[in-house]
């Protein structure tokens, strides 16, 4: 089934599109159940970082609800998470999407390194809100949760920072590829 776009007047093949769809957020979820066991070590944002920044964040929005439902199933029903899942990566699809559209051609790593790291930071903190208002956590609850995530936190901009070093440009160079078959 094609779709005529009127941005660009090309045509969309939409199964191209769900199949393409479908198989990034299985490697999506796939890594992110092979690394469940090492602690504050993922590769989920360098996934949708380079996905969004290539693919537009229409696309990386999409990608990042369909893995956000996905998780729930896999991983089971937490309210808290999959709140925190939906609004997190929908922001970092959208974010670097928009960057993406705007540098174009143009990579400039250390400034997607840096954001990247900030977006980590950004959904620890997300966490902490929503997970000590969502269960009504007193204030030396609430301290206590915090205080702990940050062990988990700092580790985790620290992957983030060599993840996105590391794999962005090769995640980028097949992205851009698979982008032009679409």
């Amino acid at each position: 089934m094609e779709l005529r776009n009127n941005d660009n007047k090309k045509r969309i093949n939409t199964a191209k599109e769900c199949a393409f769809l479908a198989v990034f957020v299985a490697v999506v979820i796939a890594v992110q159940i092979a690394l469940a066991i090492v602690p504050a070590v993922e590769l989920v944002t360098v996934l949708f970082v380079a996905y969004s920044f290539v693919m537009g964040w229409k696309r990386g929005m999409l990608a990042a609800t369909a893995f956000s439902l996905l998780r729930q199933m896999i991983f089971g029903f937490f309210p808290n998470v999959l709140l925190l899942y939906l609004l997190y990566y929908n922001c970092l699809t959208l974010g670097f999407g928009l960057l993406g559209k705007k540098l174009q051609t143009t990579v400039k790593l250390p400034l997607i390194v840096i954001l990247s790291c900030v977006g980590t930071v950004l959904f620890t903190l997300t966490d902490n809100i929503i997970t000590t208002v969502w269960y009504a956590y007193s204030a030396k609850a609430a301290k206590a949760y915090i205080l702990a995530s940050l062990s988990v936190m700092f580790p985790q901009v620290v992957c983030t920072a060599v993840s996105v070093s590391l794999l962005f440009l090769p995640l980028w160079k097949v992205l851009k590829r698979a982008r032009q078959k679409l």
